[in-house]
């Protein structure tokens, strides 16, 4: 059994059992850290977390592809053929459902190049990332909990009392956008707070609709920082 195992790959090319494991760890450790930095440096409204898993398992998939096709130059017209072939038929939206697709593609592509070893541990690599990523949640971002929308009828250059208000309650409070135009009385304001203690949030609204100038106050419960 074991020797099935560790000599089941009947390509042309020997398998390297260590460089396999080897580069297939070094991928992942790369995806991840260029992961943490997209997570720590994105900025942008459109965030999503299944993009930022797929950063950790494109790489691994990629690795395992360079070792499927071993410098096989008709396997990697197959390879193209079936990837035209899955783009053409389907339109998928999800990052990571695409990551799914591309996983049982290249491990049938290492069943049908006679790469054994190679699909069965690129499988179980794989499978275990995946599982590591939806049981940590990796990707997810907390950094508001609130969204307070207000209307301000008082002068900008007051909003420093507001900020005042906001920051009594807050670590951070951040202007997520100022709406105003010619013709309309007043501004709306929209704030991003990440709470001191999220059991007051009632305190807060109280506060900011008792505050000369705010009216029209809602609030919006804002966990996780993911597009929907």
């Amino acid at each position: 059994m074991n020797d099935w195992f560790f000599q089941g790959d009947y390509a042309s090319a020997p398998l390297n059992l260590p460089m396999l494991i080897l580069g297939l760890l070094v991928a992942f450790l790369s995806g991840q850290l260029i992961a943490w930095v997209y997570m720590l440096t994105h900025s942008g409204l459109s965030y999503s977390r299944s993009f930022v898993n797929s950063l950790v398992i494109m790489p691994i998939l990629v690795a395992l592809v360079m070792q499927v096709l071993n410098n096989n130059l008709v396997t990697a017209f197959g390879l193209m053929a079936v990837f035209a072939i899955v783009r053409f038929r389907n339109i998928l939206r999800d990052t990571l459902d695409t990551t799914y697709v591309l996983s049982v593609i290249v491990i049938g592509m290492a069943c049908g190049t006679q790469k054994f070893t190679t699909a069965v541990i690129g499988c179980l690599i794989v499978v275990i990332v995946m599982m590591f990523l939806w049981y940590t949640s990796f990707g997810s971002r907390h950094r508001f909990d609130l969204i307070v929308n207000l209307h301000w009828a008082r002068p900008l250059t007051e909003l420093a009392a507001l900020v005042r208000l906001l920051d009594r309650h807050s670590l951070k409070a951040q202007c997520a956008s100022q709406r105003s135009h010619e013709g309309y009385e007043g501004t709306d304001l929209s704030y991003r707070v990440l709470l001191r203690d999220s059991n007051r949030v009632e305190d807060l609204l109280r506060e900011l609709r008792e505050f000369e100038g705010v009216s029209r106050v809602t609030s919006l419960k804002a966990e996780n920082e993911s597009e929907l």
